[in-house]
């Protein structure tokens, strides 16, 4: 075959004439309309075909395979046969007549037709065009780039050079379309600086250019993510047009846009009750793997209980017909939906051999019921494992170690084969977190990490490695810095102080909306970095004038993180408080995941809550006495151990069990471990004289004291006991955090002394004995002012 083309190719470089009737020629072509049509009239004129001809037959041809649906397209077809082959041959032998317009158009009609990068004829038009590259007008330069970024020449000096050249003449780009693609086919080979000024003129045009393309705005987006930035204003644009072309939110771009938004972390309510309607419109739709596939992964999760069972239902049925990745993405949206099926997990991870993936899948299966360790699972991990980021090692450790707990057939677990593969990975994430040397890098491994192991060994390592690369801050990555931290709950200080100073010197910089996550850390941790005042109100300035631009549950979580750390800025309790949001809110809770969902409620009664202890002048409502309810008919009322010593402990102190209450609930729906009632000379007040139900009898005096039925008799005091575990404090630390501390604050309005008891001293050395604990609850609750 190779011997046949070559000896054609030689006969045809012999052929050096231009046909008089080129524009006959090129009339007919252009008046064919099919495939075969062309190729016939290819067959007959071989000889007088020239460069026009030659490319216009083949734009031709690709043309009539846009024009057909994905699954009518005949692309192998066309690529194999013998006048494809002639017109390949034919345009390898007049490049060198080719301008620059119709070279790069070639090149990018033969890529469609998934010839290969090695074949000669892709070799010499990429040969030429580089050679022509300076030449190039930007139209032609960005159809180029594209065709190399298809062959995956993402980092070749190549795509260096066309940088240097978009670089230079930036400022003369007016058309989205050219910008973009060269947008994500550069984004490889760019410093910081220039994507900034990239980003920036993108910025300029999505507001100046009367009509932005749907399909423009996306490859923006995905610049985004092949940069790792979540910069929003430029996604807030593109956002809106997408908003702005719902015809075009068909299944393949809604699937296409929600995993960029999740790899970015973005997300806009609007945007996705339009597509949820859209999606449900789809479902009797999507019978083949490939569409069901994508339906499921975008509307599972924001999907009510009724649509998820039907879904899951149809996923069981099609399981055999998924293929590997179509398994993987079903697996993994199952268990965003806190559904787990041990049959589509264990019948592609025995096949599967990306590092993500096998990660991904172990993590899943070791959250199935009663799953325990399997052979193949731990020769899976332990081929993959030294190819492995930290999050994928993440992954494996939690698995093992759930694995090891729940075995209970094999005592000697610590020396088995799951305990020395735990070590290895172990071992591994100590390497390389002593050798990162890049913040951005380590932030892009660390940012969906969890579970124990990492608690337990690597996070003390993972904070020395941050605090080694702590320059690396800047504005740019602040955002995901502070996301991470808050994730450790390990409060170090150093690394708290630069966030705050980064944030009041770049403010301006950052996104309005980012300052949720700029807080957050602070009012957790209940830690005021130095000019703890400017940092807060800086934040707050930020915010203020942009409240348009936050979603509704978001602001929901700042205001209650801004309640922990006692500022209730009048401009956002009033925008939260009215029908207007709530209204707004309600409809985003529903297309929200479970858990936030739940979150965002919860946040919500406890800012009512909030500014109703705090803040009585600006007339809130206390509206969430049913939801209070119903969550106390849902809450279990069960004690750990230390609490039922200091039970028993009391009733001994006050002289009896009538003396204290436990497991109490106050006005206002907060839970207090033990209650008891002082006289004003410190004598205990048994509860039965006292005909006082604090969580159904409750007024408010002028002096905002908290009365009951028949009062207290005077001078005498409420004491609230509460016994302080592991979660009340940071990681590191004896410091409380923020929720405890606005608890502890919120008790006191409510007329309460509040004796805490911290699990570390309960259980010293000092406290060993009853004598001790005695003593210890007698100084606390006697001793009190």
């Amino acid at each position: 075959m190779l011997c046949v083309r070559h000896i054609y190719a030689f006969a045809m470089r012999r052929c050096q004439f231009r046909t008089l009737s080129s524009d006959t020629l090129l009339s007919q072509l252009n008046s064919c309309t099919t495939e075969d049509q062309v190729f016939d009239l290819v067959g007959k004129n071989k000889a007088k075909l020239s460069e026009k001809h030659v490319g216009s037959a083949i734009s031709l041809l690709w043309k009539f395979q846009k024009e057909k649906s994905h699954l009518l397209r005949n692309i192998d077809y066309v690529k194999n046969h013998s006048q494809f082959l002639t017109l390949r041959i034919l345009a390898e032998n007049k490049i060198e007549f080719m301008d620059n317009d119709l070279l790069v158009d070639t090149l990018y009609n033969v890529l469609r037709f998934s010839v290969e990068a090695h074949d000669s004829l892709v070799e010499e038009l990429v040969m030429e065009a580089w050679r022509r590259l300076e030449r190039f007008s930007l139209p032609t330069l960005s159809k180029f780039a594209l065709c190399l970024n298809e062959q995956q020449m993402y980092s070749s000096p190549l795509i260096g050079k066309i940088a240097d050249i978009v670089n230079v003449n930036l400022d003369s780009i007016q058309d989205t379309r050219v910008l973009s693609v060269l947008m994500i086919s550069i984004s490889s080979v760019i410093s910081r600086n220039f994507r900034e000024r990239l980003i920036q003129k993108a910025e300029l045009l999505l507001e100046t250019v009367n009509f932005i393309s749907f399909n423009h705005a996306r490859r923006m987006v995905q610049f985004l993510r092949n940069v790792r930035l979540t910069y929003r204003p430029l996604l807030e644009k593109c956002n809106k047009v997408f908003l702005e072309n719902p015809s075009q939110l068909d299944l393949e771009n809604i699937s296409l846009i929600l995993g960029l938004y999740q790899s970015l972390q973005f997300n806009n309510t609007e945007f996705r009750l339009v597509i949820k309607q859209k999606l449900m419109e789809t479902i009797d739709d999507c019978n083949n793997p490939v569409s069901f596939t994508r339906l499921f992964a975008a509307l599972g999760p924001m999907a009510g209980q009724e649509v998820r069972e039907r879904l899951i239902a149809t996923a069981l049925l099609m399981a055999e017909e998924f293929n590997c990745h179509q398994a993987l993405v079903v697996v993994e949206t199952m268990e965003e939906m806190e559904c787990r099926n041990s049959h589509l997990i264990q019948n592609y991870l025995q096949v599967n051999v990306v590092p993500s993936d096998i990660s991904m899948l172990t993590r899943v299966l070791s959250m199935l019921p009663s799953s325990q360790v399997d052979e193949v699972v731990i020769n899976r991990v332990d081929a993959v494992w030294p190819q492995c980021n930290l999050s994928d090692l993440s992954s494996f450790a939690t698995a093992l170690v759930r694995w090891v707990r729940h075995d209970q057939s094999h005592q000697q677990s610590t020396s088995g084969p799951s305990a020395k593969l735990l070590q290895k990975l172990s071992n591994c994430g100590y390497q390389r977190l002593q050798k990162a040397s890049d913040l951005d890098q380590l932030l892009e491994e660390l940012r969906y990490i969890s579970g124990e192991w990492f608690e337990e060994i690597l996070v003390e390592e993972t904070i020395n490695t941050c605090q080694r690369l702590m320059d690396q801050i800047t504005w740019m990555n602040v955002l995901e810095f502070s996301s991470f931290l808050i994730k450790t709950n390990y409060r170090c200080t150093p690394l708290l102080d630069r966030i705050a100073s980064v944030a009041v010197q770049h403010m301006s910089k950052i996104h309005p909306s980012g300052t949720y996550n700029l807080l957050l850390p602070f009012t957790v941790m209940n830690y005021e970095p130095p000019q703890s005042e400017e940092f807060f109100e800086t934040c707050i300035q930020h915010f203020s004038s942009h409240l348009g631009c936050f979603e509704p549950h978001l602001l929901v979580l700042l205001g209650y993180s801004l309640a922990i750390a006692e500022y209730f800025p009048p401009a956002l309790i009033n925008a939260i408080f009215n029908v207007d949001f709530l209204t707004k809110l309600d409809a985003q809770l529903e297309i929200l995941p479970d858990t936030l969902n739940w979150r965002v409620r919860l946040r919500l009664m406890e800012l009512n809550r909030a500014v109703c202890l705090e803040c009585p002048e600006f007339q809130i409502p206390w509206f969430h006495e049913r939801y209070c309810q119903q969550m106390q008919r849902k809450g279990n009322g069960s004690t750990n151990t230390a609490q039922q010593q200091i039970h028993r402990m009391l009733g001994e102190i006050l002289g009896g069990s009538q003396y204290a209450k436990v497991s109490v609930l106050t006005p206002y729906y907060y839970g207090i471990d033990f209650e008891c009632i002082l006289d004003k000379n410190k004598k205990p007040l048994p509860y039965m004289d006292q005909s006082i139900v604090l969580a159904d009898l409750v007024q408010w005096g002028p002096d905002i004291q908290l009365l009951g039925k028949k009062g207290l008799p005077p001078g005498a005091q409420r004491i609230a006991v509460e016994f302080l575990d592991s979660k009340a404090f940071c990681k590191n630390s004896c410091h409380l955090k923020g929720e405890i501390a606005i608890k502890k604050r919120h008790l006191e309005i409510l007329g309460y002394q509040v004796v805490q008891i911290p699990h570390f001293e309960w259980n010293s050395m000092e406290l060993s004995s009853k004598d001790a604990w005695m003593e210890y609850l007698k100084k606390n609750i006697f001793e009190t002012k």
